[in-house]
């Protein structure tokens, strides 16, 4: 009902009930762990816009987030750049990775898309490990955090968690109104029906490409929030292995829903920070959680949730409508 007031759409209550709890969340849990949340949240949405809402699915979007990881981490550390100026930084070179990366691969569907951005962001992963900037095998440790915009000092926890809430909590806004806008409903219609797109005019190629800038940019952003939260950007972060945790992340919370990736990313990384004295062991229980997902949720958690609702909804309106017939009638005879 207060979505309703309010004009919000169940998905965007969701968002302002995440927000609100966010905001007194570092009194209770470890800011730092809490911005690593948020950053492999956006990873996630910003994955999702392809594979819930274009159809793409990406192997390779550890490239983005590794990419501007090490791009922002290395202009703070040996340039002395200021945050703002790095992070812009690295979500500049994700973007250009991005659309290099689309104008190759888009005019390929199904498995061939996917391989294609698997093979690139392994490319990109061998460049980072001969890089002289990178670090190798030891990557960018003890990154400064600096000053905001020279005053903002962000070596204090509290002060950057804010900021970090700040950034994430526009851009998932920005992801929100993007897939409700017209924009979106293209990508939709690309989506279910994509011949149906061409026929009806529109440069489907084009708004592909659009998109895959859209989803590297804001991937980069997490990986710039990740490296200036976490002061390390290492060879986990464009590797594989993150490419796949980002799909897992998305399918555990529900693809093509808003909510449905940040869920899944706070399931993910404190499964991955509390179960750690399991060793290689959390590997399998991520592997357990996945299975029992796909049989009992199968459109996720948060889309689950959605189809409950939307069910409910649809058995009230029913309801109603049954109750308004019954009095006509009464009314008639």
């Amino acid at each position: 009902m207060g979505a309703r007031i309010l004009g919000l759409r169940p998905s965007g209550a969701i968002l302002l009930a995440f927000l609100a709890a966010a905001l007194v969340a570092p009194f209770v849990v470890y800011p730092v762990f809490l911005m690593k949340v948020m950053c492999f949240a956006l990873f996630a949405c910003a994955f999702n816009l392809l594979i819930g809402y274009v159809g793409l699915l990406a192997f390779g979007h550890a490239m983005f987030f590794g990419g501007s990881a090490y791009v922002t981490g290395y202009v703070l550390k040996s340039w002395g750049w200021t945050p703002e100026l790095a992070i812009l930084a690295g979500v500049a070179v994700s973007a250009l990775l991005g659309l290099v990366m689309g104008a190759l691969s888009i005019g390929r569907q199904g498995i061939y898309f996917a391989m294609i951005t698997l093979a690139l962001a392994q490319m990109f992963f061998f460049f980072c490990v001969q890089a002289p900037f990178t670090g190798g095998e030891n990557g960018i440790t003890a990154i400064p955090r600096g000053r905001l915009f020279g005053l903002l000092d962000l070596s204090n926890d509290l002060a950057l968690y804010y900021v970090v809430l700040a950034i994430t909590g526009a851009a998932v806004l920005l992801l929100y109104r993007t897939v409700h806008s017209p924009f979106g409903q293209v990508l939709k219609g690309i989506r279910d029906n994509e011949a149906r797109a061409v026929s009806l005019g529109y440069d489907v190629v084009r708004f592909k490409l659009l998109a895959f800038v859209l989803s590297a940019a804001l991937a980069g952003l997490a990986g710039s929030l990740k490296a200036v939260a976490l002061q390390l950007a290492t060879l986990v972060d464009v590797s594989w292995t993150t490419s796949g945790e980002v799909i897992l992340m998305t399918l555990i919370g529900g693809i093509g829903t808003v909510v449905g990736p940040i869920i899944g990313a706070l399931v993910i990384v404190t499964m991955q920070n509390y179960l750690t004295g399991f060793a290689e062991w959390v590997i399998a229980i991520q592997g357990a959680i996945f299975f029992v997902t796909v049989l009992l949720f199968r459109r996720g958690i948060a889309g689950e949730v959605e189809r409950f609702f939307r069910r409910r909804a649809a058995a009230r309106a029913d309801t109603r409508r049954l109750s308004t017939t019954a009095e006509i009638t009464d009314t008639t005879v």
